[in-house]
């Protein structure tokens, strides 16, 4: 009897890998011999596999602090000292402009193994001059390949009106899509309007996309004008802390803006309850296709956090309603914020507290350490990630999911 053809064994080896429950026990089954190897690190492979498995969180990267890997007892570690070893989240490999005393590179956004990069001139920050002329890079810290992006034309923004506030994000790679191509976002925040320019890797070049005034958008300026807290799900950025009655919502399949109202329902009441210090809401996706919301609430004096989560029960923009379907309490002891929400994840980070000060009318934190926790949609599961030492509390923090470094193409 004839042996099989080789690209048949090919393609039985690729089913059986399919079925790996998890990238750590595929970077395992790679190493066996050549071939499993091949089979496994070929691009179209990997895309099936990520498909029916989502790459697990690996950590979190600071704006000013380089990457916080996922420490045990979490699953996740194994992978994530691998990443922090063979990775430059320092960024010392890209090189910066020619635009005389910059800052250091910040992550402002990290998508896809990417990370998009912005340092800014000295001179700017501390006058806290709002000029459009960032010096932005997007770069792949594992491979270490980055891109210089160009800055936006001055014949793009010497007609708009003085910028409020500036925001580039990481766009998502479409299905058709080079894998090694992106786009770069920046939503330019005015008076009267916003303005988006978007910058592709295939051209080289910015363009604007999107310029809708907050009339034609049914609102008047935001009251409070911070662009830097998103949420990113199926398509669409959303901002929630803008207004304490609505969404800013971008929609990146066909690059319009329009708004999602909030203060319906139990919602309504949630907002209004009294003696309450924080309240933050984070956008997530819903197990159904409609949009469900985390609201972080709680009360620093006595300290007690909860978070309530709401769902809205139809996607309208104006008629929809938020219900109510759960009640989290968060361990004691700790005063939270949250930090995002992707992959079906919450993420909050929690200081310990050690006293109340009456005359700063706050909680003195018990130390310079940081709890990064990670919260599952669906079942509800609240899991601590990692836990960091600050002298100087990031402004923003990100998530990072990936691959084990073996399995990881360059993104650029």
């Amino acid at each position: 009897m004839a042996p099989p053809a080789p690209h048949l064994v090919d393609e039985i080896l690729e089913e059986i890998f399919l079925h790996l429950p998890n990238p750590a026990a595929l970077a395992r089954a790679s190493t066996a011999c050549p071939r499993f190897r091949r089979i496994i690190t070929q691009g179209s492979f990997l895309r099936r596999y990520r498909k029916l498995h989502p790459p697990p969180l690996l950590g979190f990267v600071a704006d000013k602090a380089g990457f916080h890997p996922a420490q045990e007892p979490h699953p996740s570690a194994p992978l994530a000292r691998a990443l922090a070893d063979a990775a430059d989240f320092s960024y010392s490999f890209v090189p910066k402009p020619n635009n005389g005393w910059l800052t250091p590179w910040y992550a402002r956004d990290i998508r896809d193994g990417r990370v998009l990069l912005e340092c800014s001139s000295l001179a700017d920050t501390i006058r806290s001059n709002f000029q459009l002329r960032p010096c932005l890079a997007v770069c792949d810290p594992l491979s270490r390949r980055h891109v210089l992006l160009p800055p936006i034309p001055e014949e793009m923004t010497v007609q708009q009106e003085r910028l409020v506030g500036f925001e580039p994000m990481l766009a998502p790679i479409g299905e058709d899509e080079d894998e090694t191509s992106f786009k770069v976002i920046c939503t330019a925040h005015y008076k009267s309007k916003l303005v988006t320019f978007i910058f592709s890797s295939v051209t080289g070049q910015w363009y604007i996309a999107a310029s809708p005034t907050w009339s034609s958008l049914g609102t008047g300026e935001p009251s409070w004008p911070c662009l830097s807290h998103f949420n990113f799900l199926r398509g669409c950025f959303y901002w929630t802390a803008l207004w304490s009655d609505k969404l800013l919502v971008l929609d990146t399949r066909i690059m319009e803006f329009y708004i999602v109202y909030v203060l319906t329902g139990d919602h309504l009441q949630l907002l209004n309850q009294p003696h309450q210090s924080v309240c933050m809401s984070t956008i997530v996706d819903g197990t159904q296709g409609a949009l469900e919301m985390f609201t972080l609430v709680g009360d620093y004096s006595p300290n007690l956090f909860r978070l309530n989560h709401t769902t809205q029960q139809n996607n309208s923009e104006s008629s929809s309603e938020w219900q109510q379907k759960n009640v989290i309490a968060l361990p004691p002891r700790c005063f939270y914020f949250t930090v995002g929400a992707t992959e079906g994840f919450l993420f909050l980070r929690g200081v310990r507290e050690a006293q109340w000060d009456d005359n700063l009318h706050g909680v003195l934190p018990e130390d310079n350490d940081v709890d990064f926790f990670s919260l599952e949609v669906k079942t509800f599961e609240l899991k601590k990630v990692c836990r960091a030492t600050y002298y100087q509390f990031p402004n923003r923090v990100h998530s990072y999911f990936g691959f084990p470094p073996s399995l990881s193409k360059p993104s650029l």
